[in-house]
Formats: structure tokens, sequence, C-alpha cells
């Protein structure tokens, strides 16, 4: 899924990679971390997705606000995983995480300034 917006390309694809590293996991019989990170980590699309219809700055601004909590989540979760013994690397999903937080933050922080 493609469309001219990258914090929705960035979100569906992230949440798409979280989805195949919670199989990996329950594949692997990692069930109590499988579903944290699949949680959190699909919610930031859906916040994301959420706030392209949002009734109003405030609104708009508050499910950004959501989806970068979800994604700091995430990033926690990732990092369990990568610390913990025989589970995979989550490397580059925490590089992806970091550039969707630091995109996520910047919306909030623009969207603010332009509120008069």
């Amino acid at each position: 899924m493609k469309t001219q917006n990258v914090i929705v390309d960035l979100s569906f694809e992230f949440a798409l990679e979280i989805i195949e590293l919670a199989e990996k996991l329950e594949t692997n019989r990692k069930f109590v971390l499988a579903n944290q990170p699949l949680k959190s980590g699909t919610s930031i699309g859906a916040n994301v997705r959420e706030a392209q219809n949002a009734e109003s700055k405030n609104d708009f601004i508050h499910k950004i606000k959501i989806a970068a909590k979800e994604a700091d989540e995430t990033d926690y979760w990732l990092e369990l995983c990568q610390h913990s013994k025989n589970y995979p690397d989550c490397t580059e999903l925490r590089e992806k995480i970091s550039v969707i937080l630091r995109i996520l933050n910047k919306i909030i922080g623009t969207s603010k300034t332009k509120q008069v």
C-alpha cells in the first residue's frame, strides 16, 4: 500500500514487519513477548490512519501523540527482545521505529506551532 503520506506508509509497512516478528516469536514459543510488540506495533499505523480523518487540529494532534506513545512502547519491547538470549535480532526494526518516532514528533511539533 503506497499513499502520498510518508508516515501512513511507514507505519503500515512497519506493522507488516511486526506481524512477521510476532509470528517468528510464536513459532519459537516466545508467546509472552510476541503479543506485546504485535499490539503496540500495529496500533501505531491504526492511530496514524485515524488521525487522517481527525475532527479538529486538537484531535489530529491527540491521535498522533497516541501513535508516538505506541511507537515508544514498541521500541521498548524490541529492545527487550534484542537484549534477551535466544530472541531474534531487532536492530533493523529498532532503526525503523526510531525514524517513525522522529517523524511523529516532528508532526506533533509542527502541528502545535501552526495552532492559533
